[in-house]
């Protein structure tokens, strides 16, 4: 399972928990969105195998086994890993003090912070704002497209897929040596993630009568929220809405 994957699901999960007492849009915004919805489903099975089978037990091993100050750890140098993709993004959006915030933010955490194995920076209100490819080209006017479950990967659009090769290309693990170092840097950010999502995840799995399609309309009011920074056009406020 692809940090992408758990980057997004870490999101999804939050606000599916929370809106899990909410209405869904009406069926025909739903299905304008989701024109897919049978090969999404399939591969959402699938994902859903392949995280009760690897990541969730691995996951949990990793929470017995490596003290929290070092997972926390772990996770605060990666995140200041991807506040560098972040801060690119923003400027590309041209959003350009959110651009030089995240790059104070960076500096700070890798030095006051010790290579970012802490996070002095929120501190110092200078928070994390993530950003990626996917938003920078919703923010350009690029539509999302059908909604698509990318096996391995997870929720997606279609933009968000075209978005996909060069956000992986920028990730952490790209920095480690030689595809085996990418590959076990790639499974420690995913486990990491995934460890956090453990008690939301088992919520989850308590409240949704339909787990797809509570995943799918959360994962798509967040994304759009995500794009336009929480002020959504109204032309873009329902489940089919164009950015």
């Amino acid at each position: 399972m692809s940090k992408r994957y758990m980057t997004r699901a870490a999101h999804v999960l939050l606000v599916a928990a929370m809106a899990s007492g909410c209405a869904t849009a009406n069926p025909a915004a739903q299905s304008a969105a989701d024109p897919w919805e049978g090969f999404n489903r399939r591969m959402f099975n699938f994902n859903e195998r392949v995280d009760a089978a690897v990541l969730e037990p691995a996951a949990s091993a990793w929470v017995r086994v490596v003290p929290e100050p070092a997972r926390i750890g772990v996770a605060n140098v990666l995140s200041n890993i991807r506040d560098l993709w972040s801060g690119v993004n923003h400027f590309l959006q041209g959003k350009g003090r959110d651009g030089l915030a995240t790059g104070a933010r960076v500096l700070v955490n890798t030095s006051v912070g010790v290579l970012g194995l802490r996070d002095p920076a929120t501190g110092m209100g200078l928070p994390r704002r993530p950003e990626d490819f996917g938003q920078t080209l919703g923010r350009w006017g690029v539509a999302p497209g059908p909604y698509l479950v990318v096996p391995l990967v997870g929720p997606s659009t279609l933009r968000d897929g075209v978005a996909l090769p060069l956000d992986s290309a920028l990730a952490p693990a790209r920095l480690a040596s030689g595809d085996a170092g990418v590959a076990a840097l790639t499974a420690v950010e995913a486990v990491s993630q995934r460890a956090g999502l453990l008690q939301a995840s088992d919520l989850l799995d308590e409240i949704a009568l339909d787990k797809y399609i509570l995943l799918r309309d959360a994962w798509l009011a967040r994304r759009r929220d995500s794009v336009h920074d929480g002020a959504v056009p109204a032309d873009a406020a329902g489940i089919g809405g164009q950015q």
